[in-house]
């Protein structure tokens, strides 16, 4: 559903679903401001989905053991250390039915990716739920990932998608909530 709003210089055209009809209407700045935020939300979540689904993509041609090569020599670590080792290990493993197993998995993650962020795109609830429900699954992992090695990168990571979960959790229940209060209200 999309909803025409009409200012002085020119009508805009803006997806949106009921609940944002009065936003838009008495506060234009604000619903703009929400739809801003929700689409770079939704442009990261599509970032993810690109790189995992190139990722995925390339293990059909790519050897894993050459990748995990590649990436341990990319980030200067010395394929002597446990998890060096341990990476080159796995990739041995990895044969072709593990692999096609790895290349749908990833598919699929691309896949609920890409749908979450032409939600948030389109400024749909479920979407809103979506990005809440699967941002706060990564944070203990997050944390325990930080809680092993501190590092820049981890506490980046962590610090977005704690504001991803935030905003999720104020636009899906604080702000019903405090709608509902003051409706009782009036």
């Amino acid at each position: 559903m999309a909803f025409t709003l009409n200012s002085t210089s020119k009508s805009v055209r803006l997806p949106m679903h009921s609940a944002l009809q009065t936003q838009a209407l008495t506060h234009p700045s604000a619903y703009f401001r929400r739809l801003q935020a929700l689409r770079t939300v939704a442009a990261m979540e599509f970032a993810k989905g690109v790189a995992v689904l190139a990722a995925a993509i390339s293990l059909y041609w790519v050897d894993p053991t050459d990748v995990v090569g590649a990436f341990l020599d990319f980030l200067h670590i010395s394929p002597d250390q446990h998890m060096a080792q341990m990476l080159l290990r796995s990739a041995d493993i990895l044969n072709n039915a593990n692999m096609w197993t790895v290349i749908l998995v990833a598919c699929v993650y691309s896949a609920l990716r890409f749908a979450e962020a032409f939600g948030l795109w389109r400024a749909r609830p479920w979407a809103e739920w979506v990005a809440l429900v699967s941002g706060a699954m990564y944070i203990p992992f997050e944390v325990l990932k930080l809680a092993h090695r501190v590092s820049w990168f981890h506490a980046s990571i962590l610090l977005i998608n704690l504001a991803v979960v935030a905003y999720m959790f104020y636009l899906r229940i604080y702000v019903p909530r405090l709608e509902k209060r003051i409706a009782r209200v009036h």
